[in-house]
C-alpha cells in the first residue's frame, strides 16, 4: 500500500489549526475575565465610597430634619404670638425655616440618588461576578480541550503512525514469508533436490559399472553415492534446523542456543561466546520459541549488518525471569534513524510485548550494539 504523506500532513495541519483557534479563544476568555475583574474592583471601590456618602447624607438629613422641626415650631409660636414679634423677625424666621426644608429636601433627594446608584452597582457587581465565574469555568474547560488537542490528539496521530508502521510491518512479514519460501525453494533445488537427482544418475552408473566393469569399481561408485546421500541429508537437516531446530523441542532452550551459536560461529568464522547462568530447565514452548527467535534475530543482525568480529551472548535464568544480553563489537547504528525503518527491531519489540517483557537496545555509530531483553516467566513447564 502506497504511503500518503499528504494525509498525514493534512491531519497535523488540522490539529495545529484547532490548537491555534482554541488557544486564541482561551486568550480572549482570559482577557474578558481580566477586564471584568478590573471593572469589578473599580465598582467595588465606588460602592464603598457611595456607602460613605449615603451615611453622610443620612446623618445630614437627620440633622436638617431636627432643625426644620424646631424651626417650624418656632415659626408656629411666632404666628400665635404675632404681636410680640416684629415683621422682620417673623420674615427671617420664615426664610430660615423654608431654607432648612429646602436643604432637607435636597439632602433626601441626593440620598435617594446615591441609594439608586448603590443598588445599580450592587446588581452590576453580581452580574460581573457571575461573568468572572463563567469565564473561569470556561477557561478551565478550554484548558482541558487544549490539553486534549495537544496530548490526546497527538497520541492519536502517533497511534495512526504506529498503525501505519504496523501495517507496513505486516506487509513486510508477508514479503519476508514469500522471500523465505523463495530461499527454501532455491536451497532445496540447488541442494537436496540436485543431489538426489545426481544420486539417481549415479545409481544408474553404479548399475552399469557392476554389469560392464568390475565389482571393485562398482563398490567405489556405491561409496560415492553414499557420500552424496550423506551430504544431501546434511543439507535437509540444516534447512529444517533453520526453520525450527528439533533440539528446541527435545533438549530445551539453553542447549539449543549453545548448538545454534556454535554452528553460526563455524559457518561465518566469527568469535561467538555463549554463557548461561542459573539452573537449566524446560520452559513453556512459547517462551523457548520466543527466546530462540529473539537471540536469532539479534545475532543475525550482528552478523549481517554490524560487521562484528565478536559477539557475546549471555542468558540468565531465574525462577521468575529470564535475562538475555546480545552484545557485539560491530559498527553500530544511529538509534533514531534505525528506529523508524527497521522491521527486524519492530518484530523484536512485538514479540517481547506479547510476553509482557522489556527490550532495551543501546547502540551508536562506531560503538557496537547491545540488546538487553528481560522476560517475566509466569509458569514453569
Amino acid at each position: 500500500m502506497a504511503d500518503n504523506p499528504m494525509v498525514e500532513k493534512s491531519l497535523d495541519a488540522i490539529i495545529q489549526e484547532m490548537v491555534d483557534h482554541v488557544s486564541n479563544s482561551k486568550d480572549e476568555v482570559f482577557t474578558i475575565s481580566e477586564k471584568s475583574r478590573k471593572e469589578y474592583e473599580n465598582l467595588k471601590e465606588e460602592l464603598e465610597d457611595l456607602k460613605i456618602q449615603i451615611d453622610a447624607y443620612i446623618e445630614q438629613g437627620d440633622d436638617l430634619d431636627k432643625k426644620s422641626r424646631v424651626a417650624r415650631q418656632r415659626l408656629s409660636q411666632m404666628s400665635e404670638q404675632f404681636n410680640e414679634y416684629s415683621e422682620t423677625e417673623i420674615r427671617n424666621m420664615y426664610e430660615e425655616t423654608h431654607q432648612l426644608q429646602m436643604n432637607l429636601s435636597m439632602a433626601r433627594e441626593k440620598e435617594k440618588q446615591l441609594r439608586e446608584r448603590r443598588d445599580d452597582i450592587e446588581r452590576r457587581l453580581r452580574d460581573i461576578d457571575e461573568t468572572i465565574d463563567k469565564a473561569e469555568k470556561l477557561g478551565g474547560k478550554i484548558s482541558v480541550v487544549l490539553n486534549y488537542l495537544n496530548e490526546d490528539f497527538r497520541e492519536v496521530s502517533e497511534a495512526l503512525q504506529d498503525a501505519k508502521q504496523k501495517q507496513e510491518f505486516g506487509l513486510q512479514i508477508i514479503e519476508a514469508q514469500e522471500e523465505e519460501r523463495r530461499r527454501l525453494s532455491r536451497e532445496i533445488h540447488d541442494g537436496p533436490a540436485q543431489m538426489l537427482a545426481n544420486v539417481l544418475l549415479r545409481s544408474d552408473l553404479v548399475e552399469r559399472t557392476f554389469k560392464e566393469r568390475s565389482v571393485k569399481e562398482g563398490i567405489t561408485e556405491m561409496r560415492s553415492v553414499k557420500k552424496m546421500v550423506r551430504s544431501s541429508l546434511y543439507e535437509v537437516r540444516r534447512i529444517i534446523y533453520d526453520l525450527r531446530p528439533m533440539a528446541l523441542d527435545d533438549l530445551g532452550i539453553v542447549p539449543t542456543l549453545r548448538k545454534y551459536l556454535a554452528t553460526v560461529s563455524d559457518y561465518h568464522e566469527l568469535d561467538i561466546r555463549f554463557q548461561s547462568f542459573g539452573k537449566e530447565r524446560r520452559l513453556e514452548s512459547q517462551y523457548e520459541v520466543a527466546i530462540f527467535r529473539l537471540v536469532q534475530e539479534a545475532v543475525q543482525n550482528a552478523v549481517k549488518h554490524a560487521e562484528a568480529d565478536r559477539i557475546d551472548v549471555k542468558v540468565e535464568l531465574t525462577w521468575q525471569t529470564i535475562m538475555i544480553i546480545v552484545k557485539d563489537d560491530g559498527k553500530g547504528f544511529d538509534m533514531e534513524g534505525k528506529r523508524k525503518g527497521s522491521f527486524g527491531l519492530i518484530g523484536m519489540h512485538e514479540r517481547v510485548d506479547m510476553l509482557s517483557g522489556d527490550l532495551d537496545i543501546d547502540s551508536g555509530i562506531g560503538k557496537g550494539t547491545s540488546v538487553t531483553i528481560k522476560l517475566p516467566i509466569s509458569e514453569e513447564k
